[in-house]
C-alpha cells in the first residue's frame, strides 16, 4: 500500500449551534481581528454576530466586506492592505467558498509576502505559518473551510488559479447549519451539486486512497439523499446540517485526493465567462462522467451501490450508467441550465475554446483523472457540454 496522508485543520466544531465555539476560539488569538465577508452575510446579520462575539471578549475588529464575486487577486490585495493598516492579528472568514478562499490567500500573504499568483504550481511555497484563519462557511458545497485549496482568478490574465498548499488550510472550521439556511435554493442546488463533484471526483482520482474513499463514500450518499429536500425546503435544519456535514466530508476528501477533470475544465469557464464555480461544475459534470465511464466503471458502480437501494441485480456497467442518469435527473429537477441557456455568446465561447482546454491542463486537475485527456478531447467536452440536455424531453 503506497503512502498518503490527510490534511484537516487542528479543530472543526460542527453541527447545531457549533457558533457559540467562536468565542472560546478567538480568546488566545490576538487582540483585533479581521472579518472577511460580503455585503450578503452583512445584510443578514451575521457579521454583527461575529463582529460582537468578538467585542464581548474585548477584542477589536476590522471589516472588509468587499467581495462581491468569485474571488480574484484584486480582493486577496485589497483585504491584506486593511489586515495591515488595522494591525490585525488574526482572520475569520464568514460566507461562502469566495470569502474563505480569499481569506486563506490574506492569511498566507500576510506571513509570507509576495503576490497570490507567485504561489499557483508552488512556484513559491509558505516557509512560515500563516495568520491564524477561522473558517465560518455559510453555504454547503465548496468544503474550503477543511481544505488546502484556495482558487483565485488572476485578473491580469483571467486564470483561475487553483493553489494547493498546507499553509492554506484554515486553523479553525466551525460548520453551523443555521448559517446556511439563509442559502437562496439556486445558491442550494449550485454549492450542493458542487459537493458532489467534490466526492465523485475524490473518489475516481487517481490519488484516491482508504480515507478519502470513505469520505467521498459517505458525502456523496448524504448528499444524494438530501439535496433535493434542501432545495426545496431550505428551513428544514435537520437536511441543512446533513448536507454541510457532506461538504466538510467531500472538502476532506478532494483535498486530500484531489480533484479531477470536471474541476480542471470548469474554472477556465469562470474565469473568463464569470459562471460561479458551483454552476459550471453542474454544467459539466454528467457529460465528464459519461467521457470517464469505461475508465472507471468500477468505481461509478461503486458509487451507485452505495447511494441507492434496489440496484444490487445490475451488473457493474448499469449502476454505473444508472448514477450518471439518477444525476443528469438531478441536475435537470435543480434547473441547472447548460452554457448556452447562462447566456453565454457561441462565437465568444468558440473563440476561447483552445484557452481554455490550454488553462484546463495547465491546473493540473485533469492529470489526475481516470483517462486523462488531450486538448482536442477537451475541446470536444466543452462543445458538447455547449448545449447538453441533462432531460432529454426538456424543451
Amino acid at each position: 500500500m503506497r503512502s498518503s496522508t490527510l490534511r484537516m485543520p487542528r479543530k472543526i466544531h460542527y453541527g447545531e449551534k457549533a457558533f457559540k465555539k467562536l468565542a472560546e476560539e478567538v480568546t488566545f488569538l490576538g487582540a483585533k481581528g479581521l472579518i472577511i465577508s460580503d455585503p450578503v452575510m452583512e445584510k443578514l446579520g451575521n457579521v454583527r454576530k461575529c463582529e460582537q462575539t468578538l467585542k464581548n471578549n474585548h477584542i477589536r475588529v476590522a471589516k472588509y466586506l468587499g467581495i462581491e464575486s468569485e474571488p480574484t487577486d484584486q480582493y486577496i490585495n485589497k483585504a491584506l492592505e486593511l489586515f495591515k493598516k488595522e494591525e490585525c492579528q488574526f482572520i475569520i472568514a464568514l460566507g461562502g467558498g469566495s470569502c474563505i478562499d480569499t481569506a486563506k490567500g490574506v492569511a498566507v500573504l500576510a506571513s509570507n509576502g509576495g503576490d497570490i499568483s507567485d504561489y499557483m504550481n508552488n512556484k513559491t511555497v509558505a516557509k512560515h505559518n500563516p495568520v491564524p484563519l477561522i473558517a465560518i462557511p455559510t453555504t454547503s458545497g465548496t468544503g474550503s473551510e477543511v481544505t488546502d485549496v484556495t482558487t483565485i482568478t488572476n485578473t491580469r490574465n483571467d486564470v483561475k488559479m487553483m493553489i494547493k498548499q498546507t499553509a492554506f488550510l484554515p486553523s479553525i472550521a466551525i460548520v453551523d447549519p443555521e448559517f446556511s439556511l439563509s442559502s437562496p435554493p439556486n445558491t442550494t442546488s449550485a454549492t450542493g451539486v458542487d459537493a458532489l463533484t467534490h466526492a465523485i471526483e475524490a473518489y475516481i482520482s487517481k490519488q484516491a486512497h482508504s480515507f478519502t474513499d470513505m469520505l467521498a463514500l459517505s458525502a456523496s450518499k448524504i448528499i444524494l439523499s438530501n439535496i433535493k429536500e434542501a432545495y426545496y425546503d431550505g428551513n428544514n435544519v435537520e437536511v441543512r446540517e446533513k448536507m454541510a456535514y457532506a461538504s466538510m466530508q467531500a472538502g476532506m476528501a478532494f483535498s486530500d485526493s484531489s480533484v479531477c477533470l470536471v474541476h480542471g475544465m470548469s474554472r477556465p469557464i469562470g474565469a473568463i465567462f464569470k459562471v460561479p464555480h458551483g454552476i459550471s461544475n453542474a454544467m459539466l459534470m454528467p457529460a465528464i462522467m459519461e467521457y470517464n465511464l469505461d475508465a472507471c466503471t468500477n468505481e461509478l458502480a461503486q458509487l451507485a451501490d452505495n447511494a441507492f437501494n434496489n440496484i444490487e441485480h445490475l451488473s457493474s456497467d448499469e449502476k454505473a450508467k444508472h448514477l450518471i442518469q439518477e444525476i443528469k435527473y438531478l441536475c435537470s429537477e435543480l434547473n441547472i441550465p447548460n452554457l448556452r441557456e447562462w447566456g453565454i455568446d457561441k462565437n465568444e465561447f468558440e473563440n476561447a475554446l483552445s484557452k481554455m482546454a490550454e488553462d484546463a491542463i495547465k491546473s493540473g486537475s485533469p492529470g489526475n483523472n481516470p483517462k486523462v485527456p488531450t486538448e482536442k478531447e477537451i475541446i470536444s467536452l466543452y462543445k458538447k457540454c455547449y448545449d447538453y440536455q441533462f432531460d432529454l424531453n426538456k424543451v
